[in-house]
């Protein structure tokens, strides 16, 4: 594997899923094998870190600097944190190697922002977070997202689903670069107040967002330099759970995220969010 890439591999035998007796090269393996669904959705978009050097069952971080000893090939952008109040160097992943040189550190969890770096105050995505609190089931968030659906349909917006790799759904929009983030972020929420008059379960306040047998419609993801679990992920969950673009026929009563894994998700044959930016919209925002 060294002779088809510029990394240098370490550790490849540390257990990373325990619960899985799964080595970091497995997880190097999975990476390596969804680049080609993933890389086209990477591309030109700030990377956030979620490392597990340890093991999911150990402490990870969350890296947004680009860290120490980054190789010279490893694409960054450099701009300023309102939240570090300082300027950060970011991790930009445009190609394999990359990819491949981020799952060596163990980063499992590979978050994007909603913006290219090119672009970096104007989205040209639009996510709604459909995030539940216990009670509510897995059954009731697509109840939502489809609801959520209907409506967007009913405005002519073409929507993209995918399951977080927790509990929760992302629907996203691939909006023309005509918006900024608090349009966008007023958008979802003013929909989760709608969705809010429509559903019992559905609160679209974040002072509500932990109340028991709730769905927060979370907008304030759509944030500047905020991310989202990047689509095919791996989450630092045990069973390895990957964030995974579901075609809307998929969700069913019945389905459960933890259905797709570092097992099954390279099996699977289409790709629902082939074309994705391809789909750009315009939003009816004030």
């Amino acid at each position: 594997m060294d002779d088809l890439t510029k990394v240098s591999f370490t550790n490849l035998e540390k257990i990373i899923y325990p619960a899985l007796d799964l080595k970091k090269s497995r997880v190097i393996d999975y990476y390596i094998r969804i680049a080609p669904l993933m890389l086209g959705l990477l591309k030109n978009r700030i990377i956030v870190m979620n490392r597990y050097p340890d093991g999911v069952d150990k402490e990870g971080f969350y890296e947004k600097d680009a860290p120490a000893g980054i190789p010279p090939w490893v694409e960054t952008f450099k701009t300023y944190s309102e939240t570090a109040q300082r300027e950060i160097d970011y991790v930009v992943c445009n190609d394999l190697d990359t990819l491949i040189w981020m799952a060596n550190l163990a980063a499992l969890e590979i978050n994007i922002t909603l913006s290219t770096f090119d672009n970096y105050d104007t989205p040209d995505l639009v996510l709604f977070d459909i995030d539940p609190e216990p009670p509510c089931s897995f059954d009731d968030v697509m109840d939502i997202a489809l609801l959520l659906k209907e409506k967007l349909d009913e405005l002519n917006l073409r929507s993209f689903v995918k399951t977080s790799g927790k509990k929760g759904l992302h629907v996203v929009l691939p909006i023309i670069s005509n918006y900024n983030f608090r349009q966008t972020r007023e958008f979802v929420h003013q929909f989760g107040k709608f969705l809010a008059g429509e559903s019992d379960i559905v609160v679209s306040e974040f002072r509500n967002s932990r109340d028991p047998g709730t769905i927060f419609i979370d907008y304030l993801q759509n944030t500047r330099g905020k991310t989202m679990i990047a689509p095919y992920s791996l989450r630092a969950q045990p069973k390895a759970p990957v964030s995974t673009p579901l075609e809307w026929k998929e969700l069913k009563k019945g389905l459960r995220p933890e259905e797709f894994n570092i097992f099954t998700v390279i099996k699977r044959k289409n790709d629902p969010w082939e074309g994705l930016m391809d789909n750009r919209q315009s939003l009816e925002v004030e």
